[in-house]
C-alpha cells in the first residue's frame, strides 16, 4: 500500500525474527517452571501468644499471620477476604493495636501478644462490643463481623491512649468519639451487606459506656 514502508527481509531473515519472538514468549513460562522446581525453604520456628496461651508453630518462611491462625491453630474466626489488605476481614490485635493479618509473615511476630475474635469473649461470655454487635444488629451475613469487632475494640483503646486518627485534626477528642471520627477510623473495614450504621451505632454504645 502507498505510504507504507516496505520490508525486504529474506526468508532466513523472517524465520530467524519469528523464533526471537517465540523465544520471547516461551521466557516467562521456562522461569516459572525453574522456580517451581525449586526446594521450598525450610520450616522455622515460632513461638508467640495468642488469646493468652503460648503457642510454637514450625512454618514455612512464607506463611501469613492470618494461615498460621487459620490452617495451623484451627482459629477460623478471622477469615480471609480479599487476601491484600483491602476489606479488614481478617484484623486481629497484636499487642494491642490493630493489624491486617493476611499483609504479615508470621514468622516476624515471634514473642508477641496476638488476640483474635476467638480471645475475646465466647457465647456465654461476650465481651461488651460482641454484645453490642447483636443488640444494634451490626451485622448481616457476618463474614466480616469478626474483623469489624476485632477492630472497633482496638479503636476504642487508640482513642484511650491518645492515638491520633488520619483526620483527626477535624474531629473531637477522647473520651468519646462522634459518629464521624468513628466511621474513619473504621474505613478499613468493609462490610459488603452495608450495614454501617449499626456498626457505628454498637460501637458508640460502647464507647459511651467506657468513657
Amino acid at each position: 500500500m502507498d505510504g507504507l514502508p516496505k520490508l525486504n527481509l529474506t526468508r532466513r531473515e523472517l524465520l530467524k525474527a519469528g523464533a526471537a519472538s517465540a523465544a520471547a514468549v516461551a521466557a516467562p513460562s521456562v522461569a516459572l517452571a525453574q522456580a517451581a522446581e525449586r526446594p521450598s525453604p525450610p520450616p522455622t520456628s515460632v513461638s508467640f501468644e495468642v488469646n493468652g496461651k503460648a503457642q510454637t508453630l514450625e512454618l514455612d518462611t512464607r506463611t501469613s499471620l492470618l494461615d498460621a491462625l487459620r490452617e495451623h491453630l484451627r482459629l477460623t474466626g478471622t477469615k480471609k477476604g480479599c487476601d491484600h489488605g483491602q476489606c479488614g476481614a481478617c484484623t486481629v490485635m497484636v499487642n494491642g493495636r490493630r493489624i491486617n493479618a493476611c499483609l504479615t509473615l508470621a514468622v516476624m511476630h515471634e514473642g508477641d501478644r496476638i488476640t483474635t475474635i476467638e480471645g475475646l469473649g465466647t457465647p456465654d461470655n461476650l465481651h461488651p462490643m460482641q454484645a453490642a454487635f447483636i443488640k444494634h444488629d451490626g451485622y448481616q451475613c457476618g463474614y466480616c463481623t469478626p474483623g469489624q469487632i476485632c477492630s472497633a475494640v482496638a479503636v476504642l483503646e487508640e482513642i484511650e491512649d491518645g492515638i491520633p486518627s488520619l483526620a483527626s485534626e477535624n474531629l473531637t477528642s477522647p473520651p468519646k468519639p462522634t459518629a464521624e471520627e468513628i466511621r474513619e477510623r473504621m474505613s478499613g473495614n468493609i462490610c459488603r451487606c452495608g450495614a454501617y450504621s449499626n456498626i457505628i451505632d454498637a460501637i458508640a454504645e460502647v464507647a459511651g459506656r467506657t468513657a
